[in-house]
């Protein structure tokens, strides 16, 4: 098997906490959020509680800074780029929410899911509200804002939709998990990238660049939280994990593992994976090396993502764009 030891990450790139990292666009997502907040504001009296309870949804702000952060590299912010920000959050939550209802999580973020506290049927209107305002957001901008987004919001549906469908399926390829993974994570990052530059005034050209550093980012952060799913700490983590196995939802390092295998073997652990015995699939995983092929996988997506950006001049904002596919793969939470 050929080395899967990911090459040294420069000191330049070691991840810092988000709130850190996004300095330079912070009083820009500063005033996304005040965009996002005042969109549900006449919500407040209804349900104020539920509404409240989204904040502790939004944790990272990834989707938004990345459409900052790509408008600062390619020209300069404009009102429209909080606009859109606040918008693609909205969609990035209202997904969160559905998730959760499909998960069957209990917590996220630390604190107890929209499902846990009010039941599906809530959790499933709320997020279908936050997809109609994010839209009627958009539609503030103008028509082209509108096609991108809901290109991009299109392609997450139906990677979240494949992903439901293929669960069960314990023959399924690295292809098909990549297609499931770059609709339902990439395709909103990479509509970030582009959104960023194009209404900074950046050519078509740039923007394809930004939107190709999207969705390698949101390719190498699918990754790394698949991982987390499977190795990662529930209170570091903050949210449900180990629920990709239980429900049977195959993820690049289960791929990897069962390519790996003799045939006997392989369908050894998928009966293994059918009974619930997560124990053994990671004894299995760690026996073929399939997490270090996925870390590696990541790093090597987050290195492809930085590439993307020798077209930019340089800037604080190209700065923390370079550094922030090295966060994505690295963190714990």
């Amino acid at each position: 098997m050929t080395s899967t030891i990911a090459p040294p990450v420069p000191t330049s790139f070691v991840p810092r906490a988000a709130g850190s990292l996004f300095a330079p666009v912070a009083a820009d997502i500063e005033e996304a959020d005040r965009v996002f907040a005042a969109t549900l504001a006449p919500y407040q009296g209804p349900f104020g509680p539920l509404v409240q309870h989204l904040r502790h949804y939004r944790g990272k702000r990834l989707r938004p800074a990345l459409l900052l952060l790509a408008g600062k590299a390619c020209g300069g912010i404009v009102p429209a780029h909080h606009t859109l920000a606040a918008a693609v959050e909205m969609i990035h939550t209202a997904t969160l929410v559905h998730d959760d209802v499909l998960d069957e999580a209990e917590v996220r973020r630390h604190v107890s899911t929209v499902n846990a506290g009010w039941g599906n049927k809530v959790s499933i209107l709320l997020g279908d509200m936050l997809f109609t305002h994010a839209f009627h957001l958009t539609s503030t901008v103008d028509g082209r804002a509108c096609g991108i987004i809901g290109a991009a919001t299109n392609r997450v549906c139906a990677g979240e939709l494949r992903q439901v469908t293929e669960r069960g399926n314990l023959d399924l390829t690295e292809a098909d998990y990549f297609a499931v993974i770059d609709g339902k994570t990439a395709a909103l990052t990479e509509c970030c990238g582009r959104l960023g530059a194009l209404y900074a005034g950046a050519s078509e050209e740039v923007a394809e660049r930004l939107a190709n550093y999207g969705r390698a980012l949101g390719r190498a952060f699918q990754i790394a939280d698949d991982l987390l799913d499977l190795v990662g700490d529930e209170t570091t983590a903050g949210k449900t994990l180990g629920t990709d196995l239980v429900q049977q939802k195959l993820t690049l390092p289960v791929i990897h593992c069962l390519g790996r295998l003799a045939p006997v073997e392989a369908n050894r652990l998928r009966d293994v994976i059918r009974a619930g015995d997560g124990a053994a699939v990671l004894a299995a995983l760690r026996r073929t090396e399939s997490l270090a092929f996925a870390r590696f996988r990541a790093d090597e997506l987050a290195r492809a993502a930085r590439a993307e950006l020798a077209a930019l001049p340089r800037s604080d904002a190209r700065t923390v764009l370079e550094a922030l596919p090295e966060w994505a793969v690295r963190r714990e939470q």
